[in-house]
């Protein structure tokens, strides 16, 4: 039986704290005096107010979270942040239409970096910030955060993190999840704290690397700039925001091995390495052929500025931050679908990016290379490893069955988006980076445009992909089987 009040009272509290995040904004707003404080001022009260209320008629003797109500309230908890989160839009008629307004926070939300503002500049700095925050709260998961608060609440909270990080991998920090949530957002926090300080020497203002490490840290994309990091074309900037990328897109339990020396189980980790390796050889890779192209064509580039963009681009693309310090798609018509292809890759598990995961590419093409041998030793045992550890028949089904439907959707959402009236470049490359939750694509979608010009239908079609590829397929397509509401 799924109780719906434990499921109410959680979501209260996720709006309490969305409504004290939307506050934040407002020393942004009077010091620059873009008139908008009011505006974030009204949304975080009533969001704040909704949730007291909420909180308190949903007063409940159980303080247990099962499985079932653990998937609701991550499904329902993300819908009702998109909702409130989209009223410092709503309000001050920055985004007036609902449907923009939806699209711009959803794709904040899922750190997706799709965005339907044609001017950003032109936003006041208050809404702007909130803009970034939103990809902040949803990089590593505003559920994780409440976990790590829930034994206040005398809720556990260990349900709500498996819904949240539904990916194959189990490792975790400290045996008790509310301790685990309490370093990955200490590792979050200080990591986006230590990015702020280097942007700011770097040459950013305070509230450009302020923005910046926000939506950094939480592979999202959104910029404070029209041009995105083609406004700051400088190695002093680039350089760090690609390193913090990918620290972003690494796995946190890795990230915070290497912080205690463990730099041995760090090396260990088979997922890294594939991560690093891909890294490094595309971009030897694509800088090399850049240059050429570049250069062949008669335009002068150094080799370092084709090797910055091209490894910037390669990092931003696989963490699915969406950062642009270059259009690849005038590059050359292969290295367009280089980067359409890396569209479905999604850094690591457990890391704030989006995305298939190596992981999960890393077990498929593991097995089926173990396959071959099976076939010539058929009584043989032919173990599947990762991390030295056996791989467990259930999960190899668990990633065959993901990347079967991540396909079977990416084809479907293509069609409907043709359906609507787009071209075919546009139609998969809008679906690829929506439920990749990356940002830029290629088509009418690519890395110099934006999301404005589609149709509402088309727009409410890709905000469903967004949520569908951050909550990775399962946690909401479990919601629409009948086996979810049987009560055994």
């Amino acid at each position: 039986m799924v109780n719906f009040k434990q499921i109410a009272r959680v979501i209260s509290i996720l709006l309490f704290v969305i409504g004290g995040l939307m506050f934040t904004g407002l020393p942004f707003s009077y010091h620059f005096q873009s008139g908008d404080g009011k505006y974030l001022l009204f949304s975080g009260l009533i969001s704040a107010g909704v949730g007291a209320l909420l909180f308190f008629l949903s007063n409940n003797k159980s303080k247990s979270v099962n499985k079932r109500e653990g998937y609701l309230i991550v499904a329902f908890g993300w819908l009702s942040m998109v909702a409130f989160g989209m009223l410092p839009y709503l309000i001050s008629g920055e985004i007036p239409s609902v449907t923009d307004a939806f699209f711009e926070t959803m794709s904040g939300m899922t750190t997706t970096g799709a965005s339907v503002l044609n001017d950003i500049e032109a936003v006041p700095r208050g809404i702007l910030y909130w803009r970034s925050l939103t990809q902040w709260i949803g990089g590593m998961g505003i559920i994780v955060l409440t976990v790590a608060i829930f034994p206040l609440l005398g809720i556990g909270g260990i349900e709500l993190f498996s819904a949240e990080a539904p990916g194959p991998t189990s490792d975790k920090i400290h045996p008790r999840i509310q301790e685990t949530a309490k370093r990955l957002w200490g590792i979050y926090v200080g990591l986006t704290a230590l990015l702020v300080v280097i942007l700011k020497i770097a040459g950013m203002t305070f509230y450009d690397a302020v923005n910046h490490a926000l939506t950094t840290m939480a592979t999202g994309g959104f910029s404070t700039k029209n041009a995105s990091m083609m406004a700051y074309d400088t190695p002093a900037i680039q350089y760090p925001i690609i390193l913090f990328m990918f620290l972003a897109g690494t796995n946190y339990s890795v990230t915070y091995l290497a912080l205690k020396g463990r730099f041995t189980r760090v090396w260990k980790n088979d997922e890294f390495k594939a991560y690093l390796f891909l890294v490094v050889i595309l971009a030897a890779i694509v800088s090399l052929s850049v240059f050429s192209i570049i250069n062949g064509r008669g335009e002068a580039i150094t080799f370092e500025k084709s090797f910055r963009d091209s490894l910037f681009q390669i990092v931003s693309i696989i963490t699915t931050t969406g950062y642009v310090s270059a259009d690849y798609t005038s590059w050359s018509n292969g290295l367009t679908m280089l980067f359409f292809i890396l569209l479905f890759l999604g850094a690591s598990a457990g890391s704030t990016a989006g995305g298939i995961k190596f992981i999960r590419h890393l077990v498929f093409f593991k097995n089926s290379y173990l396959e071959f041998k099976r076939l010539i030793h058929p009584r043989a045992i032919v173990p599947l490893k990762l991390n030295g550890q056996v791989v467990a028949p259930r999960i190899m089904t668990h990633v065959i069955i993901f990347l079967l439907l991540y396909m079977m959707i990416f084809i479907l959402g293509s069609v409907l988006m043709s359906v609507l009236g787009y071209d075919f470049m546009t139609s998969v490359g809008a679906v690829a980076t929506s439920l990749g939750n990356v940002g830029p694509a290629i088509g009418k979608v690519g890395p110099v445009d934006n999301f404005a010009h589609l149709s509402d239908a088309a727009k409410w079609l890709l905000s469903f992909l967004m949520l569908l590829g951050r909550l990775e397929l399962f946690t909401i397509l479990v919601l629409m089987t009948p086996y979810f509401w049987k009560s055994n």
